[in-house]
């Protein structure tokens, strides 16, 4: 179970963020300092948090502002929705889901009295008195017919029982509960003065059964889902775990139950529990008391049971090593070798670090990114296998005292533990924003305290601030391309790159073509800027080509004599050269013409569908322009991007198989 979407409302500064829809993976929320984005992974944690997290409270949590509403009795915290999110569902969880509710999603909500609500949407509703009483009256009048009175029922004929069971009933009325209950005992005791050879009463009889059913069976089907919404855990200060842990006084503080969580000894016990040790058995092994010499099997059993502590330690340092070095990479790093050591000594549980010459120094003389890694792996390990598997992260800033080129790494990382957990983090960070991650990104920011903090699922913004993560990303990614690779296809904006990138990935996971991995793709942002880009890199002594659209703007661009001269003719590639079917003014989205505008209509609600039949001459994005009022080509790719993931090339069309097979089949050729 993951969320699909979320809204969160009158939590601090929040007064309404919008419905946001996430990732079924990660999701990476950007923006300015004092936007907001803690509060919202805090309102959304108490969707199901943990045991220990303090509970909403209408004076800490209410936006101050209004909070004289509460006082003065004008607003009750019970009918005040503070998060309400939707799940998408997983094989599991819709196993235990009756026919007709397979396909539906859950809601979930938490008030500000910390009371919650569930529903299922997409499901059947639960009916009214008016939806099920012209049905219930022609099968009351069919067994009206085959009822014969006896001295036990001469005056309760079906009909009249029906009449009784419903009387005062409004339209109304939603049969629940009660009303359901004494509808399916009617429908019960009536069942075989139903005629089995007439078909249609038959079907009406099935029918009142299932509709009646309806409440009960969603209110079994949510009860059901409520215990298997994942717990929200939300790591907005990593726990350090220390250089030197007192095992004896650790196993004190648990026993007598005074462990400072906050602090000092949650990341040392999950360490322990990592190790798969508790304080009190690994003090207790520190200080056994040496065995009789001439007792040679007491003598095994203490050996056995400090070299079992030994090489659980040893297991746990190679497999946290092997993590740490994974971001931190010490080839790159000397000095700052990354090899953990784990070592026990009497009641004292020492964490080192050899460093490259092999002398080992306590985790608190490393640096604080390093030591940070560290902690973060231990515990994320430890609960990821523990109370929080199956959890959903919510991630607060992570990796801030990592050096830049470690967030690029620790982004890896992430994407790892997002597998498993579906992951939300605030980052304002470039580094952690990958250009190929665009499409997880939602914007926050707070114009005004008035209005409050917004989410924007598209990349867009009124504060240019909230867009600074995602331009400095772009520019970083850009500026290493541009001097790093040596092959380069320049392409004239980003949704492009996506097409191109999305595309290529699909048709090499089905063997079907391959792009080379050594070209780097280029967005130039408009067609415009191509030239530039061009003449720069050509300038480097680098192999360059172009992909241009074929309308007004890439005509142009294509006609520039200082581009043609720079690339050559053969290296300023146009789309109108691939299309199997000649369309005027084409752009890069009609080489996907067939599949946009089913994904449009499914993901989107753009049904244009009528109209690119019946003109197959004309692009796709002319339509698109014409006929829906809020088109963007940037929620379009979005929509192609998030369809690629879970979709295979077999699902393209042949033309635009063939189409991009031989496009990058071309790429490859001019770019050697």
């Amino acid at each position: 179970m993951r969320i699909r979407k979320v809204r969160v409302q009158n939590y601090r500064s929040i007064i309404d963020s919008g419905e946001f829809d996430l990732d079924s993976d990660k999701t990476i929320m950007v923006g300015p300092n004092e936007a907001g984005k803690t509060a919202l992974l805090q309102a959304i944690q108490h969707l199901n948090p943990p045991e220990n997290i303090k509970k909403l409270n209408p004076l800490r949590d209410f936006p101050r502002a209004q909070y004289s509403k509460i006082k003065l009795g004008h607003v009750d915290p019970s009918k005040v929705r503070v998060v309400e999110a939707e799940f998408e569902l997983d094989d599991h969880d819709r196993e235990f889901l009756p026919e007709g509710m397979k396909d539906a999603n859950y809601v979930l909500w938490r008030n500000l009295d910390n009371s919650t609500g569930n529903r299922l949407s997409n499901a059947p509703a639960k009916p009214t008195f008016s939806d099920i009483e012209k049905d219930l009256k022609r099968l009351a009048s069919h067994i009206e017919t085959r009822f014969v009175p006896t001295e036990e029922n001469e005056t309760e004929s079906p009909t009249s029982q029906l009449s009784e069971i419903t009387d005062g009933w409004p339209p109304n009325e939603i049969i629940e509960g009660q009303k359901s209950e004494s509808l399916l005992n009617w429908l019960e005791s009536i069942f075989n003065l139903v005629d089995e050879d007439d078909h249609k009463q038959e079907e009406r009889f099935d029918r009142l059964k299932y509709e009646i059913s309806i409440s009960t069976l969603r209110n079994k089907a949510v009860h059901y889902l409520r215990e298997r919404v994942p717990t929200f855990v939300l790591f907005s200060n990593y726990f350090r775990v220390r250089p030197l842990i007192h095992l004896n006084q650790l196993a004190s503080r648990i026993a007598n139950g005074s462990l400072d969580d906050e602090r000092y000894d949650y990341g040392n016990v999950c360490l322990l529990n990592l190790l798969g040790f508790d304080a009190k058995e690994l003090s207790d092994m520190g200080r056994a008391p040496e065995p009789d010499a001439s007792d040679p099997e007491a003598l095994d059993a203490f050996r056995a049971q400090l070299d079992e502590r030994q090489y659980l330690l040893n297991s746990a340092e190679v497999n946290l090593t092997r993590e740490i070095r994974s971001v931190w990479n010490p080839d790159e790093n000397k000095g700052e070798a990354a090899k953990l050591r784990l070592r026990a000594d009497g009641q004292y549980l020492k964490v080192t670090v050899e460093d490259d010459l092999g002398v080992e120094v306590e985790l608190d003389q490393r640096s604080e990114g390093f030591q940070w890694l560290v902690s973060f792996f231990v515990v994320f390990f430890a609960e990821a296998e523990g109370d929080h598997k199956n959890a959903i992260l919510l991630l607060d800033e992570p990796g801030q005292s990592l050096h830049a080129l470690k967030q690029r790494e620790f982004r890896k990382t992430i994407s790892r533990l997002a597998a498993n957990n579906q992951t939300i983090y605030t980052t304002h960070s470039p580094f952690l924003v990958g250009p190929d991650e665009l499409d997880s990104v939602r914007v926050v920011e707070m114009e005004s305290r008035e209005t409050g903090t917004k989410v924007h699922t598209s990349v867009t913004a009124n504060d240019p601030a909230a867009l600074l993560p995602l331009q400095e990303a772009l520019g970083y990614d850009l500026a290493q391309s541009l001097f790093t690779q040596k092959q380069n296809l320049i392409l004239e904006g980003l949704t492009d790159y996506w097409y191109v990138d999305a595309v290529a990935a699909l048709l090499r996971d089905s063997g079907e073509a391959k792009l080379n991995d050594k070209i780097a793709l280029v967005p130039a942002n408009t067609a415009g800027k191509v030239i530039y880009f061009a003449t720069i890199l050509h300038a480097q002594g680098f192999k360059v080509a172009a992909l241009l659209d074929s309308d007004s703007a890439g005509e142009q661009a294509a006609k520039q004599e200082t581009l043609i001269h720079t690339l050559g003719k053969k290296n300023i590639l146009r789309t109108k050269d691939f299309l199997r079917n000649p369309i005027k003014s084409s752009e890069i989205e009609d080489m996907l013409r067939e599949t946009l505008v089913r994904i449009a209509k499914s993901q989107l609600g753009w049904d244009i569908e009528k109209t690119a039949t019946e003109q197959p001459a004309r692009s796709v994005v002319s339509i698109f322009e014409k006929e829906i009022t809020d088109f963007s080509k940037y929620r379009l790719a979005k929509a192609f991007l998030q369809w690629s993931r879970d979709h295979t090339s077999s699902e393209l069309t042949t033309d635009e198989r063939d189409q991009w097979k031989s496009i990058i089949s071309t790429i490859n050729n001019c770019i050697k």
